[in-house]
C-alpha cells in the first residue's frame, strides 16, 4: 500500500519547539482549492502547481501557465474552483510528471501530459468521467506500486484502476459495495469522508468511510462485494470529515484510525485499534477550547495528511481550517482564522499516544487539500497550501 504524495525521505530528527516555517505567498487569488509540486521543467529545482499555473522554484516568483483559465476569475464568497484537489505523477512513464485534477466533485478527473518543456498548453486528458466525494486521492490499491484514483462513483464504493498500457484512457472502476437506492443517497457527490489503508495488517489496502472499513479479499481478479467492518469513525449524527489515515498511532503494530468528524464544522481525533479488531475512540478537539487540553478548538479541518514533520521516525498530522468553503456566512465560524497546524504524535509507554499541536500559520489554512513534502530538496518537510485565500509555500527553516 502507497499513497502517491511524497518520495521516501530520510530526515534528520529535530525538536517540535526548533520547527519554524518561512511563508511565502504566491498569490492571493482563488485559483484553486489544493496545490502540489513536482521539478516539471527538469532544472533541478521543484515547482508548484495550482489551478492552470504552475509557480517556477526555486524561488517561485514566475508564474506559467499550462492550460487555459476559467473565462471568469473564481470568486472565494460565492463560487468554486475547477481545480478541487490536485496531484502530481509521471502517469506514461516519460520522466516527466504529469499534473492529475480532480475537477469538481461528480464530474470529470483530468491528468495533464507534461510537454517536455515544449511551448503551449498541456494536453489535458479526461480519465474518469465521474469522481464522487470531496476526498479523493491517489494511492496504490492492488499492489503494483502504482496509483489507482481512491474515489466512488454512482452510489457504489470503490476505486478506478488506470490502464498503464494506456494510462490517459478511461480509467476502470472496481466496486467493492452492492448497488441499491439507499446507497444512491448515501454516497454521493458530495460525500465526506474517505480513505485506504492496511486496516487488519494482511498487507492489502482496505477502503474506509465515516461507517467502518471495507475489507480487501484476497482475490481480486472478479468485482464483489467486501466484507463490512463497522467502525463507526465519525460520531453518530456528524456529517464525516475529509481524508481518513490509516497509521499505527501508538506503535502497538496494530494501524488505526485518524480522521475529522465534520469537514465543516468541529471534531477531530483518533480510533485506537484493539486486538479484536474493534477501536477505542479518543477525542482530540471539538467546539470547545475545554475539549482539548491545550485548549485549542478551530473548526472545518476540510484536509489532512500524514507527514514526519519532525524526522523522529513518527508520522504526524498536517491539517487546518479551510476559510469560506460555502462563503462567509455558512458553516461554523467560516470567518476565523484560517489557521494550520502540524499535530506531533509522541508516543508513550504502555502504547499510549500523544496528538500535541504545533502553529505553522494563522492565516491560510487548508483548501479540499494539503500537501506537505521536501519541496526545497533540503531534507526538511515543507507544506504547500492552495485555498480561497490564494497559493502559498511554508519552507521549514
Amino acid at each position: 500500500m502507497k499513497l502517491f504524495l511524497l518520495p521516501l525521505l530520510v530526515i534528520a530528527s529535530a525538536s517540535a519547539a526548533d520547527l519554524t516555517f518561512k511563508k511565502q505567498t504566491l498569490t492571493n487569488e482563488f485559483v484553486a482549492e489544493g496545490a502540489h509540486f513536482a521539478d516539471f521543467d527538469h532544472d533541478g529545482d521543484n515547482d508548484i502547481c495550482a489551478g492552470p499555473y504552475i509557480w517556477k522554484g526555486p524561488e517561485f516568483t514566475e508564474r506559467v501557465q499550462f492550460t487555459p483559465p476559467a473565462e471568469k476569475a473564481y470568486d472565494p464568497a460565492k463560487g468554486y474552483s475547477d481545480y478541487f484537489l490536485t496531484y502530481t505523477y509521471d502517469f506514461n512513464a516519460d520522466g516527466w510528471s504529469d499534473i492529475l485534477v480532480f475537477s469538481w466533485p461528480g464530474k470529470e478527473t483530468w491528468v495533464f501530459e507534461n510537454p517536455q518543456n515544449k511551448t503551449g498548453d498541456w494536453k489535458r486528458h479526461s480519465i474518469f468521467d465521474v469522481t464522487d466525494n470531496e476526498s479523493p486521492t491517489l494511492g496504490d490499491m492492488n499492489g503494483d506500486n502504482k496509483p489507482e484514483l481512491i474515489c466512488h462513483t454512482g452510489g457504489q464504493l470503490g476505486y478506478a484502476e488506470i490502464d498503464w498500457k494506456n494510462p490517459f484512457g478511461k480509467a476502470k472502476f472496481r466496486p467493492i459495495s452492492p448497488k441499491s437506492p439507499e446507497n444512491d443517497k448515501k454516497y454521493f457527490k458530495y460525500t465526506h469522508g474517505y480513505g485506504f489503508g492496511d486496516v487488519n495488517g494482511d498487507g492489502r489496502a482496505d477502503i474506509l468511510d465515516k461507517e467502518g472499513w471495507r475489507e480487501q479479499p484476497k482475490d481480486m481478479s472478479k468485482d464483489s462485494d467486501w466484507v463490512f467492518h463497522p467502525g463507526p469513525f465519525t460520531p453518530e449524527g456528524q456529517r464525516g470529515g475529509s481524508f481518513i489515515l490509516v497509521y499505527d498511532v501508538n506503535g502497538d503494530k496494530l494501524n488505526d484510525v485518524i480522521t475529522g468528524y465534520n469537514a465543516h464544522g468541529y471534531g477531530f481525533g483518533w480510533y485506537e485499534q484493539k486486538k479484536d479488531g474493534t477501536f477505542i475512540a479518543h477525542k482530540l478537539m471539538g467546539a470547545t477550547p475545554e475539549e482539548n487540553k491545550q485548549g485549542l478548538k478551530f473548526s472545518q479541518l476540510h484536509a489532512m495528511q500524514l507527514a514526519d514533520m519532525n524526522g523522529d521516525g513518527i508520522m504526524d498530522v498536517v491539517t487546518g481550517k479551510r476559510r469560506w468553503a460555502h462563503g462567509p456566512l455558512k458553516d461554523d465560524e467560516p470567518n476565523a482564522a484560517p489557521v494550520l497546524y502540524w499535530w506531533e504524535i509522541k508516543r508513550g509507554e504502555n502504547n499510549t499516544a500523544e496528538f500535541i499541536p504545533h502553529l505553522i500559520d494563522e492565516a491560510s489554512g487548508v483548501g479540499t487539500e494539503v500537501t506537505p513534502g521536501d519541496v526545497n530538496k533540503d531534507g526538511k518537510l515543507d507544506v504547500v497550501i492552495g485555498n480561497k485565500m490564494g497559493v502559498f509555500v511554508f519552507i521549514q527553516e
